[in-house]
């Protein structure tokens, strides 16, 4: 079972409950990559309006959503269904999505959607930051070490799973299995299921949404840093039968990656001389575009 975790101790504690929370995480991480956290600080309300507001954009004519269509160069923008191919050996995802960063070009409508979208942006940007101190001191880092790497490059993905068309190609699914590609993800869904994540022991198991709490996994760059001690877990959305698979399935990501310019390499205490890296250092912007390359 995927471990729930109160992030309290960690955001109100003193040094002793910081120690207590991070270490947990660490051990949630090595074993599953992934994780609930309750008590994080992001409100029931602030979940319920990014939800609504999300309904109503997905909702809006296709011809307005791809007036803001996503960028190559940013990043940001609109994603139709089947735009993006998660895993590039299956046909594009059953899903559509608009992607939050720096450089977000707006559309025109809903009223209430760039504010609200922005607000929930910055307050979940800054619950990242604070997991990523206690990633540090898991790691027995200065607790600046993350997030003194991080602040650019952080994207915001909106995602809307659609009711299952009556005809898909063979193997296509809501969302091809991946990892993710950065430091952390941190995500928040409604009550439709189909999140399942590949556990250590070589079998999926479902990632339900857990009321009140945020899920939070590890990328690629992480495992990098920690020389495997962490792992990138696999996950995917897969199509649900009956009458599940005729409703929408909404979810916001937030995916915290390092600036473009760090070097990932392998952290010192995650390298001693009897485990050498595993991997050889790469700047981070370059490893992004690449997986860009591959699923657009």
């Amino acid at each position: 079972m995927i471990p729930i975790i109160d992030f309290a101790p960690f955001i109100e504690g003193d040094f002793a409950n910081k120690q207590t929370v991070a270490r947990q995480i660490y051990q949630a991480c090595q074993q599953f990559g992934f994780m609930y956290l309750k008590n994080h600080g992001l409100s029931a309300e602030q979940v319920s309006q990014i939800l609504g507001q999300m309904q109503q954009f997905f909702a809006l004519p296709e011809e307005v959503k791809t007036q803001v269509l996503r960028s190559p160069e940013t990043n940001c923008g609109y994603v139709p269904i089947a735009g993006e191919r998660l895993n590039p050996k299956r046909p594009g995802d059953l899903k559509e999505a608009f992607n939050v960063g720096l450089q977000t070009i707006w559309p025109p409508e809903p009223a209430e959607f760039q504010q609200t979208v922005e607000t929930f942006y910055q307050n979940t940007a800054q619950l990242a930051f604070t997991i990523l101190q206690a990633f540090a001191l898991a790691l027995h880092l200065p607790e600046t070490f993350f997030t003194e790497k991080h602040g650019q490059n952080l994207f915001l993905r909106l995602l809307h799973y659609p009711p299952l068309p009556h005809s898909i190609a063979p193997a296509q699914i809501r969302a091809g299995e991946h990892t993710d590609y950065g430091s952390i993800t941190l995500l928040i869904q409604d009550s439709v299921g189909g999140l399942e994540i590949f556990t250590r022991q070589g079998t999926w198991i479902p990632a339900p949404a857990i009321p009140g709490t945020v899920i939070v996994n590890i990328g690629d760059a992480m495992q990098r840093w920690t020389n495997d001690e962490l792992r990138s877990t696999p996950h995917r959305v897969i199509n649900l039968d009956g009458i599940l698979s005729h409703r929408s399935r909404y979810s916001a990501a937030l995916f915290c990656d390092p600036d473009p310019e760090v070097e990932i390499t392998c952290l010192e205490p995650c390298c001693p001389a009897d485990r050498p890296p595993r991997y050889s250092s790469i700047r981070y912007g370059a490893y992004l575009q690449s997986k860009f390359a591959a699923t657009y």
